[in-house]
């Protein structure tokens, strides 16, 4: 059906002078709506002014859409750090493997969000364009009724000069007829005659031109009312597959949304109390054969001193009486001697890793075994494994630093030096592109932690007013951006020294942070906070601790690939050695055979080739320099070179050269801890 139909417009064009004219316009639900526009004739603006909203309507949908990609957005990140909280709630007791469902079922439903983000982000792109084509049209269909708007303003006009010729054509009669009727002279009669028939010949031409005036915009009309109804029935129908679009999108989140709810059911009905408690047993449990009961005793001043007059230079000892119980049978049990101990743990060792024992080189370990032990006693092994696993552990080289003294942080009292532990940890992100070293693009970034003792949430809160923390970031000229823990850290912005940066503590915030940490999880024994992130200034491939460039040559049957890397100590610096070395290359085409230098493991289901190397330093081969290199026979060839992926850690160093010294006192750093790692590295042809 045609909106503005010539029976539809003949009566809404209205051509006697005294009519009200009405123009229709299109609505959602292709109604008409007549709005009277007077004698005017301005139903040319209202159709014209009613196309421009059209784009108006298109923005605002532009927003809508956008605010509601926003709002998913803000959505999904609060339910990802809500995963996040429940993968950090306590493991401890029979409920602890619950809160693994509520975190995978919370991960998912986050990931459900932003996939609508990103389809409605998508969608505002395509909103974007059609506003941009809407403009062209518009603009095009301007210069198009252009002669309409002509046209509009001919009748106007003309029509108010045919008005006020009207009028004056009505008086010059009624004044001829009056003085006829009155009696006047005949040469006044005469000279009214005049003025009426002059006003008669005027309107009678302004009537012609009128018609033909009404007669040219009546034909232009009906052609623009055409476009106009055609722009608006398209407009509609684009925004309405908009809408369509929108409304899909939302839809199929609610769809997974309630997939995911469906799968949490079902994953908390199978969570029944009998796995719980099954978990638990294999968890915590130690065997099914009864334990020998032993005796653990330590002394010879415990891990820390609490006397200051001490030789600094003597050695600390702590000694371990391990007395395993007679068994009440009375059956005869075996003496076990030292050598026969040693046998039955076979190569368990005391020594402490590298990274711990620098903080270990004034204590010596006394080990004594004493009373009757049953020969190759299960329980016996399992206390030693526990033990040693103990004094191996990382806590325990952060209550045994080699420069702390004094009584245990647990016991520290207001006026004792509060020990306190930093760790820098630094992330690198490369990306090299084939051989070519000048298109390497790298980024770091890293993290500075500080770790504090439980005891010290004691002291903060029995103190109203604890001395204020405050420390210096050394070695800062690397870095391009700082950005502190606002919540907690405050720090002068006027600082004019680029190599340094002195930072101080929220004391009453901090404060605040370690007691609701504690509250959360009580059994800690020491509390992490993140203090300050940073971003490394790089100098491309010259900031890379490993540089790498990939060859490949692809066939139909095979795929020769290698590898160059090459560790740059420049990049560091204390260099360091890369441990932990890895690259995994994906390599399609259905590979049949490898053969690698060195050797690789191929994993079929993958199609993924892994190299694990040894540590990479100057002291390697070649000083650090080496290649990968493989060969794959194909059955569907040719490969696609692809992105290889490599990884690897250093422990002991960063790649920025940024430290941390405190300043003022009340506090000692008991660990300095540093290191870096591999974040996105990766290599293109």
């Amino acid at each position: 059906m045609e909106l503005y139909s010539t029976s539809v417009f003949d009566v809404l064009s209205g051509f006697r002078l005294t009519s009200y004219w009405y123009f229709s316009l299109l609505t959602i639900c292709l109604l008409f709506v007549f709005l009277p526009q007077g004698e005017k004739n301005n139903g040319f603006d209202v159709l014209y002014h009613n196309m421009k909203h059209g784009q108006i309507s298109s923005k605002e949908l532009t927003d809508f859409i956008r605010e509601r990609a926003t709002i998913e957005e803000v959505y999904a990140r609060s339910m990802t750090k809500l995963a996040k909280s429940a993968g950090n709630f306590s493991q401890l007791g029979t409920f602890a493997p619950v809160w693994d469902v509520f975190k995978t079922s919370t991960e998912k439903l986050a990931s459900c969000h932003l996939e609508l983000v990103r389809k409605l982000q998508e969608l505002i792109k395509d909103v974007q364009k059609y506003v941009d084509d809407q403009a062209k049209v518009h603009k095009k269909t301007k210069e198009e009724v252009a002669s309409t708007n002509g046209a509009v303003q001919t009748i106007q006009t003309t029509g108010v000069a045919l008005q006020k010729s009207k009028e004056n054509y009505n008086a010059k009669t009624v004044d001829q007829e009056r003085l006829r009727k009155e009696g006047a002279t005949q040469r006044e009669v005469d000279k009214a005659g005049v003025k009426a028939k002059k006003a008669t010949e005027a309107y009678k031409g302004l009537v012609e031109k009128y018609a033909t005036a009404k007669s040219e915009f009546e034909q232009k009309m009906a052609e623009t009312a055409q476009k106009f109804q055609n722009i608006e029935e398209s407009h509609i129908v684009h925004m309405k597959d908009i809408i369509q679009s929108y409304a899909q999108s939302v839809d199929e989140t609610h769809v997974q949304i309630g997939e995911v709810h469906t799968e949490f059911l079902g994953n908390m009905e199978n969570t029944s109390v009998e796995s719980l408690i099954q978990k638990l047993a294999e968890s915590k449990g130690t065997g099914k054969e009864r334990p020998v009961w032993l005796c653990v005793m330590f002394c010879s001043n415990s891990f820390y001193s609490s006397s200051d007059s001490e030789d600094e230079d003597e050695p600390r000892k702590f000694r371990v009486e391990i007395k395993p119980v007679a068994p009440n049978n009375g059956t005869h049990q075996s003496r076990a001697t030292i050598d026969e101990l040693k046998a039955s743990i076979g190569n368990i060792s005391l020594s402490p890793p590298t990274t711990v024992r620098q903080f270990l080189h004034s204590f010596d370990l006394s080990l004594s075994l004493s009373l009757s032990i049953p020969h190759n006693s299960l329980s016996l092994l399992l206390f030693l494994s526990f033990f040693l696993s103990l004094y191996r552990s990382p806590f325990l080289s952060l209550p045994l630093s080699g420069t702390s003294r004094g009584p245990s942080p647990v016991t520290l009292a207001s006026q004792d030096a509060l020990p306190i532990a930093v760790a820098f940890t630094e992330s690198v992100n490369a990306y090299f592109k084939g051989a070519d070293p000048t298109k390497c693009i790298v980024k770091i970034t890293g993290d500075m932690t500080l770790s504090f003792p439980m005891g010290i949430i004691k002291v903060f809160t029995s103190n109203p007013s604890p001395a204020v923390l405050t420390f210096k970031l050394k070695s800062t000229s690397k870095l391009e951006q700082i950005l502190p823990n606002q919540t907690l850290l405050f720090s002068d912005p006027s600082q004019s020294d680029t190599n340094t940066k002195d930072f101080w503590f929220n004391m009453q915030a901090l404060t605040s942070y370690l007691r609701k940490a504690s509250e959360q999880n009580p059994a800690a024994s020491y509390y992490n906070v993140d203090i300050l992130k940073y971003q490394v200034s790089s100098n491309g491939i010259q900031s890379t601790p490993l540089n790498l460039a990939v060859y490949w040559k692809c066939t139909p049957t095979t795929t020769d690939l290698r590898l160059d890397y090459r560790y740059n100590p420049e990049s560091m610096l204390y260099p360091g050695p890369l441990s932990n070395v890895q690259v995994l290359v994906p390599v399609d085409g259905e590979v049949i055979n490898m053969q690698s230098l060195p050797n690789a493991v191929w994993n079929s289901e993958l199609n993924k080739s892994l190299w694990k190397l040894s540590d990479i330093s100057e002291k390697s081969d070649n000083e650090g320099s080496g290649s990968l290199r493989a060969k794959f026979e194909l059955s569907d060839g040719p490969s696609t070179p692809t992105t290889l992926a490599v990884q690897f850690m250093s422990e002991g160093s960063t790649l920025s050269g940024v430290d941390m010294e405190l300043l003022g006192a009340g506090y000692r750093l008991s660990l300095n801890k540093k290191r870096f790692a591999t974040g996105m590295y990766r290599t293109k042809i």
